[in-house]
């Protein structure tokens, strides 16, 4: 076959695969991911309706990893990282450090080399940012402080991968997985260490102290020229340019190259648009990346090393979500959260396929090994979700167990902590349940009115600031019923639902229901589907953000347009009520799509 027939055909193939595959996975509410890796596989050489070239999938898979690297740098943010820094970055560490050494003693014991042993248990290690971003979303849990923890512990995870990446083929020669199969001594050992590090440093120097302003700079003259495919194509040239330059003048890998190059751009005023630029070639490439690893995965290693596929399954499960949920609960974060965060992460993805992939083209892993950890990663992202189901029913049954909670979560003192001024205040009162970003908007309401009510907050850091200004407070997780009944619901007029997690908002709302029938309650969902469920279980108000966002710019654009205000305020009531088209009702209108 003609070598550009052959890359036309590989592309269409790859991309034509991924659509059926990924389409599959997502109707069967799995992450397009598990598709585009067994689109790989239906294209691979293992299959007998073989189409794909692997060696051309993997130069493209290649761009694909810059690309994945990049954006990871673009959306790195210190800040974030700073504000769960005392969680995220030992638990990280930990968590990363027992699975590499579970994965390493595993690979041992099968007979297999210290540098491969290392490799496999490092590629064990990480999971996969694109399928705990989707669990968050998926939860409603982006904004809530468990998903600004799983966040921080991503990108400690990242940076953690970054630095392998950089150092691995050093550690690896010290193993005696060079050229000529002999250990370094110490001395050498401890020299190329550090040039490789001293490489690294002085490239991150170099992009920090120029690259921070001559990158943007590029950028500003570029937006200038009013040309959006000439901007598209300097975020592309600067992000693999960086990356090959990286490699060329310092040694280091593309990957330390395009993660660096994102966080550059991060840091100027046009990275929205960099990024939103990038984002429709970094998922194309990516989508080709994931279909290359696929087709590197060898399916009959299920049927021939099933034991080994399901001790690979179970390092990860229990180096990740146990070791995760333990040290969580070590650091003092509730149970319930501890279990989500820990579910969060017992899988593995695209960062393992990476480090597969170098150990492979080191010559330190077999085509055995990487099979084994694809396998592992097909598996473990399917059963991510019956994970998932396993845990909240386990969070559920140890609410209602308060002893074994409290010695779980090593209470000493008691769980409330509320303020004097509660004490008073035993009926008539509002319950808000979650005191972030929404419940500190309605409490200050409720406060200007000199409104009574209680906040249940189960960030111990949050309650004593509450404390500390005089907002009446209880210190606990709402969804356990001894915590509840210190809000006094069934005296309660109105409950406020400002948590973003609708599992615990449906269990809080039926505990409370169960207490206090004739309450007022008003609950904040994400989802048509979340807001039918509540209506059935008798909600006075679910509120949609998006929704309430729309109505306030409708009716700004209508006094813009200049509708007077009672006229205004009239059509956006009847938006609001049963004058407006549901999203859900418009949606019935739509074509179905067909049926896989």
């Amino acid at each position: 076959m003609h070598p550009e027939t052959a890359l036309l055909v590989t592309i269409a193939g790859a991309f034509g695969a991924a659509f059926l595959f990924g389409f599959a996975a997502s109707k069967l509410k799995m992450p397009p991911l598990v598709g585009y890796l067994l689109a790989g596989i239906a294209l691979g050489p293992h299959s007998p309706a073989f189409v794909g070239n692997v060696e051309l999938a993997g130069q493209l898979a290649e761009i694909g990893v810059i690309l994945l690297m990049f954006g990871v740098g673009l959306h790195f943010s210190p800040g974030d990282l700073m504000r769960v820094r005392r969680i995220a970055v030992p638990g990280a560490m930990l968590q990363m450090l027992t699975a590499i050494g579970l994965g390493y003693w595993l690979a041992s014991s099968w007979g297999w080399a210290p540098a491969a042993s290392l490799v496999f248990g490092l590629s064990l290690s990480v999971a996969s940012t694109v399928v705990v971003l989707r669990v968050l979303e998926d939860r409603g849990l982006m904004d809530s402080i468990d998903g600004r923890v799983a966040v921080g512990w991503l990108v400690v995870e990242d940076l953690l991968v970054v630095l392998a990446l950089v150092l691995l083929p050093a550690i690896l020669d010290a193993l005696g997985a060079g050229t000529d199969g002999v250990p370094m001594g110490r001395l050498a050992l401890i020299t190329t260490v550090s040039l490789t590090l001293v490489k690294m440093v002085a490239f991150i120097v170099l992009m920090g102290v120029v690259g921070r302003r001559a990158v943007p700079w590029l950028l500003t003259h570029v937006v200038r020229s009013g040309s959006r495919e000439l901007f598209t194509l300097a975020v592309l040239a600067v992000s693999l340019g960086v990356a090959v330059g990286a490699a060329a003048l310092f040694g280091v890998s593309f990957a330390l190259g395009a993660f660096v190059a994102g966080v550059v751009i991060s840091e100027s005023e046009l990275s929205q648009r960099a990024g939103a630029d990038a984002l429709p070639m970094q998922d194309a490439f990516a989508v080709l990346f994931f279909v290359s690893v696929g087709m590197l995965l060898d399916p009959g290693v299920l049927l021939t090393q099933p034991v080994k596929v399901l001790a690979t399954v179970a390092i990860v499960l229990l180096g990740n979500t146990v070791v995760a949920t333990v040290l969580m609960v070590l650091l003092r974060h509730p149970f319930g959260a501890s279990l989500r965060l820990g579910a969060s992460f017992g899988q593995i993805g695209e960062f393992s396929f990476i480090l597969a992939g170098l150990g492979v083209s080191l010559g330190v892993l077999s085509d055995e090994g990487r099979s084994l950890i694809l396998a592992a990663a097909l598996c473990t992202i399917v059963l991510n979700p019956l994970l998932f189901a396993s845990l909240d029913q386990l969070s559920v049954w140890i609410a209602r167990h308060p002893r074994l909670l409290d010695r779980l979560e090593r209470q000493k003192a008691p769980r409330v902590a509320h303020t004097a001024l509660f004490e008073m205040v035993q009926q008539g009162h509002a319950i808000l349940i979650g005191y972030g970003r929404v419940g500190r908007t309605i409490g200050d309401a409720l406060q200007r009115l000199d409104i009574p009510f209680v906040a249940i907050e189960q960030d111990r850091r949050v309650v004593d600031a509450m404390r500390t200004i005089g907002v009446p407070s209880i210190y606990g997780d709402a969804t356990r019923s001894d915590v509840l009944e210190h809000a006094h619901p069934a005296t309660a007029r109105l409950l406020v639902v400002a948590a973003p997690d609708p599992y615990h908002a449906r269990h809080i709302i039926e505990m409370v229901r169960a207490r206090n029938p004739a309450i007022d309650i008003v609950v904040r969902t994400h989802s048509d589907q979340e807001q039918a469920l509540f209506e059935q279980l008798g909600v006075s108000k679910a509120l949609m953000g998006e929704r309430e966002l729309a109505f306030g710019m409708a009716y700004h654009s209508l006094r813009s347009l200049g509708v007077d205000d009672d006229r205004a305020d009239d059509i956006v009531e009847g938006l609001r009520g049963g004058a407006r088209m549901q999203t859900r009702e418009f949606s019935a209108l739509m074509p179905t799509a067909p049926r896989m």
